[in-house]
């Protein structure tokens, strides 16, 4: 795991903040501190359950926001956090953003996109 400055934004992209955050493919969703979302005028649309790595299992606020991080700019879940916790950087906005971790290097680089084919594959025959 590595750092990474990423800007959250409101979903009109009017208020934004830089925050320093945790790149964790292993989170979920991008978290934040409660705090900082309010700040913005995010708020929560849901309620989900969480399991932390310690295994203990909450129920906390989700909502949407903007994030920028490597030029891309997304709408994605956010998980309200409790404060002073870090940010972190989840595997839905990562892929939302068509980026992925290269971890000897410690940075995020850009992929494409895979889709499957609705079409059906041409059969072909060995004789």
């Amino acid at each position: 795991m590595f750092q990474e400055d990423i800007e959250i934004g409101d979903t009109v992209a009017k208020n934004w903040v830089t925050v320093n955050a945790l790149v964790d493919t292993g989170a979920t969703m991008t978290a934040v501190p409660s705090s900082v979302l309010r700040q913005l005028g995010v708020e929560p649309t849901t309620r989900k359950a969480f399991q932390f790595a310690q295994g203990e299992v909450r129920t906390m606020d989700v909502g949407y926001a903007r994030v920028r991080v490597e030029g891309q700019e997304i709408i994605t879940q956010v998980l309200f956090n409790d404060e002073g916790t870090p940010a972190l950087l989840g595997a839905i906005a990562l892929e939302n953003a068509f980026l992925e971790v290269d971890p000897l290097a410690q940075r995020l680089i850009p992929i494409h996109g895979v889709m499957m084919s609705l079409a059906p594959s041409p059969i072909t025959s060995a004789r």
